[in-house]
């Protein structure tokens, strides 16, 4: 009898986090891989199904898949973000799964938590981004948020830009500072990582980058905080003023078409005429490829803006399973055995 076994593998967070997968340069090598892959017309990429329970707190949950053609895998990310979930239950605000398939046979290869690669995600994109548009003789990094996105943020800026050698963070409320502090710092030994007791122009003014990773809509950062030469980066939706962008040489995104449907600053403006198609310098695709140029004077201020590629979350994810798989990390599941009426005892099963 053919085997008709289906076997994966069960990767948690645990066993990602010991197979050394919190890796940016990693990440960030997967997500530019993954970027080119798609110029070069090798990867499928349709719409996410968005389905919102709470118009008014967005929470949702989404389906993004995508596929690699040239290299036969296909993966999905199934992620949930719950905004009131950090307040009102203590909770974290996303969780995710991923689920990445073999397209021979069309069989599953790997299920994966998924919200430590949807968080080095985004870092590794800033990192990444980071790479073409920052200083690289940056030293010190600004933020205005202290949650998960602000960490793996810093952790891929670090990589980015090894010159960094100062943190400061301001957040709506000093624990969170604390926290910040306390978690990043062993992590980053030589960094001097310093809370600003919410004042959130000490955090970012003079900073050579600053990054906002807050869940507040409002414009929170002024362009009169940032100095010539400074490289932002904007993780959420509305966090900074018009005038931010106003002030900056270079605007990239990670796909402008997609930003300028969403709600971020960018979308804003875009919609109310302050910002157009012209405004936007490139999409990062153009700056890995090196069609436009990233930096190109000390002095510029450059702005970048990603809403999220779900086929850099499975380029990253796949870089991850390789990785724990070679480490011998993970669990084997069988999700069958025997195709349905192949099983003996099946009479036994059904239920009439």
């Amino acid at each position: 009898m053919a085997d008709h076994a289906i076997r994966c593998r069960y990767y948690s967070q645990e066993d990602l986090l010991a197979a050394g997968c919190l890796d940016m340069k990693m990440a960030m090598e997967a997500a530019r891989d993954a970027i080119a892959a798609f110029d070069r017309g090798e990867v499928l990429f349709p719409e996410k199904i968005v389905q919102i329970f709470n118009q008014d707190t967005q929470e949702r949950i989404n389906c993004l898949p995508a596929t690699f053609t040239s290299r036969k895998l296909c993966g999905v990310k199934w992620v949930s973000v719950f905004p009131p979930n950090p307040v009102v239950h203590g909770l974290q605000n996303l969780s995710a799964v991923i689920i990445l398939s073999e397209i021979e046979h069309g069989f599953p290869i790997a299920f994966m938590e998924g919200t430590l690669c949807s968080n080095i995600r985004v870092g590794a994109m800033g990192g990444l981004a980071a790479t073409y548009l920052a200083r690289p003789d940056s030293r010190t990094i600004g933020f205005i948020g202290a949650g998960e996105q602000a960490k793996m943020h810093l952790i891929a800026m670090k990589t980015a830009v090894p010159s960094l050698e100062r943190c400061l963070v301001a957040a709506k409320e000093k624990h969170e500072e604390e926290q910040f502090v306390r978690e990043m710092s062993p992590i980053l030994s030589g960094m001097e990582i310093s809370g600003t007791g919410s004042d959130l122009e000490a955090a970012v003014s003079g900073a050579d980058i600053i990054v906002t990773a807050t869940s507040a809509q409002a414009p929170l950062l002024q362009a009169a905080w940032m100095k010539p030469g400074t490289f932002y980066s904007h993780i959420g939706g509305w966090e900074d003023e018009y005038a931010v962008a106003k002030a900056c040489q270079k605007i990239v995104c990670d796909d402008w078409e997609t930003v300028k449907h969403r709600t971020q600053t960018l979308s804003r403006m875009y919609k109310d005429g302050d910002l157009t198609d012209a405004d936007i310098h490139a999409n990062i695709g153009e700056l890995v490829a090196g069609t436009k140029p990233g930096r190109e004077t000390p002095e510029e201020r450059t702005y970048f803006n990603a809403v999220g590629l779900a086929y850099v979350d499975i380029g990253i994810a796949r870089a991850m399973e390789e990785r724990a798989r070679a480490a011998g990390a993970g669990s084997e599941l069988t999700l069958q055995q025997q195709m349905i009426f192949e099983h003996p005892q099946l009479a036994e099963w059904v239920r009439l």
